[in-house]
């Protein structure tokens, strides 16, 4: 099986569940606390993994404590971190999210403006032999020479378009097969335009697949300049954290397997969903059996 390149950003979380989130600042008790490894492009890296994926992460970190958790929990998650660069002086990215009783969270996140940007140390020559590069917008830099080096070799490339990153937005998109968009992303290009006409905005900077995780409204995208939707399956929803993550990790494992666009929407949509099931960015992503189990248990979504 070919390895998936996941570039961008690995963090420690720190999630708090609470019932409910305040209407005004004030004192509130968490009913449950944990502290996990976060970040999209790891968490996305993590779901390749749990789904028998080969995957490898291209990241920063602080040569700090949170550093070595990060690097630790990477690592127990199956994913190749051979890549993962420490540097001295810096802090690794960290994240308070708190969770309400309905599932939905508020991210407060932190990261190091100083942290160094270059992309020279990179190993650009195992892209040419890579199933898939998947990358989000938070090392713009790496994202675009990983990008570059796809587009010459021939190898499909997945963009994470989460919030972050607009100024160079244009130029990544013009490099990417396959763009996928957050919902608050896509509004802030063009909140006045229906879904369609957004990611007609979006398709006509270069990718040939461009779409949108809506939540619990499921996947838009377009096929043929025609709007298609794939529902979300219902679940019950803990926590919705990394749920997005999941999808661009289960959506890039598919691309590199060959599979037909609409079954890797199918098995993207269900791995999100399961993970939706547990408190935290990667508990609950599934193994290649449980997808499987889940999918035969839900021949269609229906909310």
């Amino acid at each position: 099986m070919k390895r998936i390149i996941c570039v961008g950003h690995a963090a420690i979380d720190r999630i708090y569940r609470i019932d409910h989130f305040p209407d005004r600042p004030t004192k509130i008790r968490a009913l449950e606390h944990l502290e996990a490894g976060g970040g999209m492009a790891a968490n996305a890296a993590a779901a390749v993994a749990r789904l028998g994926g080969v995957v490898e992460l291209w990241s920063r970190v602080g040569d700090d404590d949170n550093g070595v958790k990060i690097r630790r929990s990477l690592a127990g998650a199956g994913i190749d971190t051979r890549y993962v660069q420490s540097f001295e002086d810096n802090r690794s990215s960290t994240s308070v999210i708190l969770v309400d009783g309905s599932g939905e969270r508020m991210i407060v996140g932190s990261r190091d403006v100083n942290m160094p940007s270059s992309t020279e140390w990179l190993p650009l020559e195992r892209i040419g032999e890579a199933g898939a590069i998947l990358a989000d917008l938070r090392w713009l830099e790496a994202t675009r020479v990983a990008f570059e080096e796809a587009r010459r070799a021939g190898v499909p490339t997945v963009l994470d378009a989460d919030l972050g990153g607009r100024e160079a937005l244009t130029d990544i998109l013009g490099l990417t097969d396959y763009a996928i968009f957050s919902e608050q992303a896509l509004e802030e290009i063009a909140a006045e335009e229906a879904v369609e006409d957004r990611l007609r905005r979006i398709a006509a900077m270069g990718p040939r697949h461009v779409g949108v995780t809506l939540g619990a409204a499921g996947y838009a995208w377009l096929d043929n300049d025609k709007l298609e939707r794939f529902p979300a399956f219902k679940v019950d929803v803990v926590d919705t954290t990394g749920a997005g993550d999941a999808f661009h990790g289960a959506f890039a494992l598919g691309i590199a397997e060959g599979r037909p666009l609409r079954e890797i929407v199918r098995r993207a949509s269900a791995t999100a969903a399961l993970k939706c099931s547990r408190l935290g960015g990667r508990a609950g992503l599934p193994t290649v059996d449980e997808l499987a189990a889940f999918l035969l248990a839900h021949p269609t979504a229906r909310k």
